[in-house]
């Protein structure tokens, strides 16, 4: 690319990964992404979780730096990184599930990169990455070379060079690397490793690109079907057989082997052990790194696949023919869409009155009981001349239960247990019979009580002016907290 001042005039009003670094609040977004996504290797994190971390680094940064630091709720910042002027996050909907879900875009782990960058390293070795641009070198001047000859002078030569070895160290004389140069080859893995990972989000963003096309194309066709199929088809084709559609797959085959993971898992467990890598530190991840890079071209993977699934369902015919009109209006709709997608108009697009459907199910409905016609019979009334004690009209009891409920939480706040005695010890029965009753109504439907039928417990209660006493004899019951 040429840099001059117009195309980094251009990158600097639109790239996201620019606009991320003169950002005022690119520390936050840079620090908080690298933690939640870069660091663990996460592709996909759903938006609960996401705004739940946010909110609790926004909480730490308001105790440091005051409250007005950053007023904004934790979901609103997440929606403004996501928005198409700032474009640091990426926000869709998986499969199956109504909740938005985030993921890093490339520029912005671009950006991350770059950053990292920057700081001080103790330790620069340069050893290993000429080593490295050495062997490319070479395997690409021996990968292209045609003449049969040479090829096999140059495998002759390999195998002298492989006898010698074998020969010195059969003579004793074992060459190690020293620390600096075990250093120097760990740093290089590492950096090459993260690298990796990277490119991963890139590709898929490649294809989720070319995917975003087909649709596009797929709702703006005007033609035949079988036209269309033919072009999609070439297209995949295309993709498949492209410099990075090969790449992957060689790649996806190489860590597919189990027979390499094996041997990539040895490796590491070797290496990490050696003392000049472990004076290095290296981050407890850097063991599997292996399965992060599975993890990672899975996600390309799911992404190729969803290309497939689209034709698939283009392909079903009778589902072509009986929709035919739908899809012409579902056209017509994506098509509006996709005219005012750079240019979306200002305000509220529509409002939903009730986003909720009333759902009556017939067997909550009562079924239809006939009215009672009453029966009046024709008879005199004559006047009454009973004596009638009225007295016994305002002798009821009624049980507090409420007032029973307080005292036995109070109890079991200071206790994990209580039985039914010692309640009744600590407030005595005012009501007799029928507030004992009470309490075994209270333990078999709102506290949690046990029965010791092996234990017999006596409850007295007084009665009466004259202070009589009575009793009642019943299994202990313990209230339980």
């Amino acid at each position: 690319m040429n840099l001059d001042y117009a195309t980094l005039d251009l990158l600097r009003q639109n790239h996201p990964a620019w606009r991320l670094l003169r950002s005022d609040h690119a520390p936050l977004v840079a620090s908080f992404l690298h933690r939640a996504f870069v660091a663990p290797n996460v592709r996909v994190m759903a938006q609960a979780d996401l705004a739940e971390a946010l909110e609790d680094e926004l909480f730490g940064l308001r105790e440091r730096l005051g409250q007005d630091a950053f007023p904004k709720p934790a979901l609103e910042y997440l929606n403004d990184w996501a928005g198409n002027d700032k474009a640091w996050l990426r926000k869709f909907y998986v499969q199956g599930s109504d909740e938005p879900h985030f993921d890093l875009t490339p520029a912005t782990e671009k950006a991350i990169a770059w950053l990292g960058t920057l700081t001080e390293r103790a330790f620069v070795g340069t050893e290993s990455r000429l080593l490295t641009l050495f062997e490319l070198l070479k395997q690409m001047s021996e990968g292209s070379e045609t003449d049969p000859e040479a090829r096999i002078a140059e495998l002759h030569k390999r195998r002298d060079e492989i006898d010698a070895e074998v020969a010195r160290i059969l003579a004793g004389d074992i060459p190690l690397l020293d620390d600096t140069a075990l250093k120097d080859r760990f740093q290089q893995f590492i950096a090459l490793a993260r690298e990796l990972l990277t490119d991963f989000r890139e590709v898929e963003h490649n294809f989720r690109a070319l995917d975003r096309r087909v649709r596009e194309r797929i709702a703006l066709w005007e033609g035949s079907k079988g036209a269309l199929l033919e072009e999609i088809m070439g297209e995949r084709d295309a993709i498949a057989d492209s410099d990075q559609g090969r790449s992957f797959r060689a790649f996806w085959d190489f860590l597919m082997s189990s027979r390499r993971q094996e041997e990539l898992t040895q490796l590491l467990d070797r290496v990490l052990i050696l003392p000049p890598v472990a004076e290095l530190e290296p981050d407890a991840r850097t063991r599997r790194i292996h399965y992060d890079w599975l993890e990672a071209g899975e996600h390309t993977q799911r992404t190729v696949a969803q290309l497939s699934q689209q034709l698939r369902r283009f392909l079903d015919d009778r589902a072509w023919l009986e929709n035919r009109r739908i899809m012409d209006i579902l056209h017509g709709i994506e098509a509006k869409a996709l005219e005012l997608r750079d240019t979306p108009p200002s305000g509220e697009m529509m409002t939903v009155a009730d986003t909720a459907a009333t759902i009556e199910l017939p067997m909550e409905r009562p079924l239809y009981v006939p009215p009672i016609k009453p029966r009046i019979a024709d008879v005199a009334l004559e006047t009454g001349d009973a004596e009638v004690d009225a007295a016994a009209l305002f002798s009821q009891v009624v049980i507090d239960k409420a007032a029973l409920s307080r005292h036995i939480r109070h109890a079991l706040q200071e206790r994990s247990q209580i039985t039914l005695r010692e309640l009744c010890e600590k407030r005595p029965l005012k009501q007799g019979l029928a507030e004992l009753v009470a309490y075994l109504q209270l333990a078999g439907e709102t506290f949690k009580a046990v029965v010791d039928e092996e234990v017999t417990e006596i409850i007295v209660w007084h009665y009466g002016d004259d202070g009589r006493m009575k009793q009642a004899r019943l299994p202990r019951v313990i209230f339980v907290r």
